[in-house]
């Protein structure tokens, strides 16, 4: 069955960056392309960032751009949020997603990213 498992997340300063991964199993990999998402409490879950299939086409929310770089390495299966210059407000629970059209259907369980003031 598909599998996918967040890794990376943890407390940091304001100002400070983390490194989000996501391990995928159970597909092939390289033919979909990858979302981020993330849902702070009492807060619907929104988009991050996504990613095509071969990664050379990736897109932002605009409170990220400039700060979040997304990426991916299909010979490993992974995808990757860089998150730099981190503040307070993207604290969050956050989840990859496989982005099938439009539609995701596959969701990790989440990680936990908590930026103090």
């Amino acid at each position: 069955q598909v599998q996918l498992v967040e890794s990376g997340g943890g407390l940091v300063q304001a100002g400070g960056s983390l490194r989000l991964s996501c391990a995928v199993s159970g597909l092939t990999f390289s033919k979909y392309a990858m979302g981020w998402f993330r849902q702070a409490l009492g807060k619907e879950r929104e988009f991050v960032a996504d990613i095509n299939w071969n990664g050379g086409s990736t897109d932002y929310a605009d409170s990220v751009k400039g700060r979040f770089a997304i990426s991916r390495a299909n010979a490993k299966n992974m995808v990757y949020l860089q998150m730099n210059s981190l503040k307070p407000e993207d604290t969050a629970v956050y989840y990859c997603a496989v982005d099938q059209s439009g539609r995701y259907d596959y969701w990790g369980q989440g990680t936990q990213v908590t930026v103090s003031s």
